[in-house]
């Protein structure tokens, strides 16, 4: 721990990758074979703390067929669907397979620009490069709507990021607010031990398996190919946008577990919430109504109105040398899946060997200060 009143050290790199997830490390893995000099900078004591926090019975939705990181396969039976702490072992094995520059317990405080140089300032040391990228993900806040603050008091409630198992929560009934993969799952787990109502658009269906596969070993090469620079991948992006379908878990199978499908809350009557206008006499609610981005401590003028960076495929035109990876749709419906970052972590790594400086024998240089 840095001193009271102790000056803060500079420590200088070519690269500085922020977030040590998926994202993060399979960027790390790239710049690594690029010969790049670079640190990966992580807020948690530990990789893979963001999955380990998650709910206990949570587990991937693509197999771990599906589930590698570039240059090494998910070490699991190709048809299992790995568990959330198999991810957070399996991320913290790729770390030091790899022997990854890594600087544990590092949350960073802001990212701006002095005098041609980027600057990411933490607790005990400013960290100055050429080139930073950004891999934390979009899942930063979670969302409350404004409308859980007309709740009773009575109620017992709950985002989704703080679920953790059905013995934890009071008992009685349960409203699940939101019909995406985490609302869904938690949904079903909850009806094993008590009446559950699931609120929420439905999103429709994809089933598990097609001729005796796996749905992800059809569509795996082809949403590889639905990139955002063409019709078919925006037209992809904007259906995901307004929620994707749930794969494996059908209407039938959430009624046959016991919840009971209702429309979105509405409003509050008596300090319950309303959802196709009947009362929902819930004692408990999950609010699993997702997250928002918070970039605020990024002081560059790189973000739009709805506080997201601008970019183009991870490449951030209007500041040069900044660049994203692991957004949702960052190049295609893969930018945002563990199996699937690793397209856009070389693309990004290969853009930065690009603007290193090459000297005469052909050898590129590591930055100098």
């Amino acid at each position: 721990m840095q001193p009271h009143g102790a000056p803060i050290r500079t420590e200088r790199y070519h690269t500085i990758d922020i977030g040590a997830g998926q994202a993060g490390l399979a960027v790390g893995y790239e710049l690594q074979r690029r010969e790049d000099d670079f640190v990966i900078l992580e807020a948690s004591s530990r990789i893979g703390e963001s999955w380990r926090r998650r709910w206990d019975s949570l587990c991937l939705f693509t197999s771990a067929a599906h589930s590698g990181l570039p240059d090494l396969p998910f070490p699991s039976v190709p048809s299992r669907f790995p568990t959330k702490d198999e991810v957070a072992d399996y991320l913290e094995q790729y770390a030091a397979r790899f022997d990854l520059p890594l600087r544990l317990d590092t949350p960073v405080k802001s990212l701006t620009r002095v005098a041609g140089r980027y600057a990411v300032q933490t607790a005990a040391v400013t960290y100055e490069a050429s080139n930073v990228i950004v891999a934390t993900g979009m899942q930063q806040s979670p969302v409350i709507p404004a409308i859980a603050n007309r709740l009773s008091s009575r109620i017992h409630q709950l985002h989704s990021v703080e679920y953790v198992n059905p013995h934890l929560l009071p008992a009685g009934p349960a409203l699940v607010v939101g019909a995406g993969y985490s609302g869904v799952q938690i949904a079903i787990e909850l009806a094993r031990f008590r009446p559950v109502w699931l609120a929420g658009r439905s999103r429709g269906h994809i089933p598990r398996r097609v001729l005796g596969r796996d749905i992800h070993d059809w569509t795996w090469p082809l949403l590889s190919r639905l990139t955002v620079d063409t019709h078919a991948g925006r037209a992809l992006r904007h259906r995901v946008r307004r929620g994707e379908p749930i794969v494996g878990i059908s209407a039938r199978h959430i009624a046959a577990v016991g919840a009971s499908r209702v429309g979105r809350v509405s409003t509050v009557l008596d300090g319950y919430p309303v959802c196709d206008d009947a009362p929902i006499p819930a004692d408990v609610v999950v609010w699993a109504t997702g997250y928002r981005p918070d970039f605020s401590w990024i002081r560059l003028p790189v973000l739009g109105l709805d506080r997201s960076p601008r970019h183009e495929c991870g490449v951030v035109r209007e500041s040069l040398g900044l660049y994203f990876v692991g957004l949702c749709f960052q190049t295609s419906y893969m930018s945002a899946l563990i199996g699937g970052v690793g397209r856009d972590a070389a693309h990004i790594a290969e853009r930065i060997a690009g603007r290193a400086s090459v000297g005469v024998n052909g050898v590129r240089r590591r930055a100098s200060w």
